[in-house]
């Protein structure tokens, strides 16, 4: 394929046969699957490309609040999700090393008459399972690490370390903070001088992780497995610079991560490892740094991280780097870029996968709105679209995720912070209630989920797209000149 940028197909639709534009996703994690599972129920033809040979999903919980459950329901899976999950409505703070509850951040509103639906967590492996099963085998192809891409006027076209090549109209970056279709396209934006400085620096990363899930357990190991709800429990070190996390699941495992706050030292010693996914040495030893740690389990035995990690099979563990950035640019022609390939949260606001799955509905909207035939113009101003709605719920996500980041750390200002949680006035927390469950956004081309709700979803431009007619080409300022800044949002960020 010729891929020739300076050439842009000026056609008149009406004379062609229809055509629609077939997307390349790179990256089969949530945000990857999720796109391709909405692909799946329009007639947009796509395929996904993931560099692994086999897809081993590694992590610990997963939680999808109420403003997940529309797009869940568009997509037929509502139900099977929540036979998978458990609700997760409270999360208790305590201190190590006495293991004292501090306080109860809890949902004191009835989340289904608010917002629709209630938060549910479940392991990632899990919804990846549940994912996977919503992509035919067809669409998925295993071992293709992606070298190179190529882009213009008449398509895109990426080379995968086996020699293949695979041509499309649209190209989706949706496979991580490393993303290789990222680092292609500001490696071509940097030699045009189009690319940011910012964009050209490291993501800066404050703590390093340790998750996995237990096998199965009974009651008797873990007593906390007996209630219906998730039982999170954060622990935060009054002497050491660490938070561990353990969830109790649907599954009868417990989910944990365990997180270490690095200093100036600390950091350069893990600045050696330039990948976020590490190998299982160096899981190992982070296992036996912190296997003295206790937890809680709602029983009378004191046990150990070191209990959870002899519970755990080896292979359920990894150890990762939490960066923390939003790039400023996430397209380019025909390329664009979703998920952690172009902002990267921390996970201490729990926020990643449910961004990740907003960033799918959005872009789905705007790529089925697209013409036949779309030029890159057309293409490019969708993609313009799809940010510009995006960024500020991304945003506003990066800041409470860096908030919680900052109430679990050692010192000083955590505790301020852990004050002011503990104190919190209920306008603020409706403030930031509000920010968080109010945008939840559909797909405008499947039918609507119209559970009725006392909270008014935020305005969703996106929604109100529609495909234009053979002879007609997109227009999408009307519909973005009604979103609005949420001055209630920023409140609430800087108010956590």
């Amino acid at each position: 394929m010729e891929i020739n940028p300076e050439v842009t197909f000026k056609h008149d639709r009406s004379l062609m046969y229809a055509k629609r534009p077939k997307v390349l996703i790179v990256g089969a994690g949530l945000g990857g699957l999720t796109l391709g599972a909405i692909l799946q129920k329009s007639d947009t033809p796509y395929e996904i490309f993931e560099r692994t040979p086999e897809i081993m999903p590694l992590g610990s919980i997963t939680n999808l609040t109420g403003v997940c459950a529309p797009l869940l329901k568009q997509l037929g899976i509502w139900d099977e999700f929540c036979s998978l999950s458990r609700k997760m409505t409270t999360m208790q703070i305590i201190t190590a090393p006495e293991m004292e509850t501090q306080f109860v951040i809890a949902d004191v509103n009835d989340p289904v008459k608010r917002y629709g639906a209630e938060s549910r967590a479940l392991p990632r492996p899990t919804l990846y399972d549940l994912l996977m099963r919503q992509v035919p085998k067809e669409r998925l192809h295993l071992g293709k690490k992606v070298l190179s891409t190529q882009q213009g006027g008449n398509g895109v076209l990426i080379r995968c370390s086996d020699g293949t090549e695979y041509e499309g109209d649209i190209l989706v970056g949706s496979d991580g903070a490393y993303s290789a279709v990222r680092q292609n396209l500001y490696a071509q934006l940097k030699k045009e001088n189009k690319l940011p400085a910012s964009d050209s620096l490291p993501m800066p990363f404050l703590n390093v992780c340790l998750v996995g899930q237990t096998r199965e357990l009974t009651v008797e190991e873990f007593p906390d497995l007996a209630k219906s709800e998730v039982q999170f429990k954060n622990v935060l070190s009054r002497d050491k610079p660490y938070s561990w996390m353990t969830f109790t699941t649907q599954e009868n495992t417990v989910c944990f991560s365990v997180f270490q706050y690095l200093n100036e030292e600390s950091s350069k010693e893990n600045d050696a490892f330039k990948n976020s996914e590490w190998g299982l040495g160096a899981a190992m030893a982070m296992c036996a740094e912190v296997g003295h740690f206790p937890i809680s389990s709602g029983g009378d035995r004191q046990l150990t991280l070191a209990d959870l990690f002899a519970w755990t099979p080896k292979e359920n563990m990894s150890k990762v780097m939490l960066e923390e950035k939003i790039f400023k640019t996430w397209y380019h022609t025909r390329t664009v870029l979703m998920g952690d390939s172009c902002h990267k949260l921390n996970p201490a606001g729990g926020s990643g996968a449910v961004n990740a799955l907003h960033d799918a509905v959005v872009l789905a909207n705007y790529i089925h709105a697209l013409p036949d035939h779309p030029i890159a113009e057309e293409i490019m101003d969708a993609f313009k679209a799809y940010r510009k709605e995006r960024l500020p719920h991304v945003q506003a996500a990066f800041n409470t995720s860096a908030a919680f980041r900052s109430m679990v750390d050692a010192g000083m200002k955590p505790k301020i912070m852990r004050y002011v949680m503990k104190n919190m006035p209920k306008w603020v927390n409706g403030a930031i209630e509000k920010r968080i469950l109010s945008n939840r956004p559909q797909l405008y081309f499947l039918p609507r989920d119209t559970t009725p709700t006392e909270m008014v979803p935020a305005y969703q431009p996106s929604l109100e797209l529609e495909r234009p007619e053979p002879k007609q080409k997109p227009n999408y300022h009307q519909q973005q000149h009604q979103q609005q800044e949420q001055p209630v949002a920023k409140e609430g960020a800087q108010a956590l």
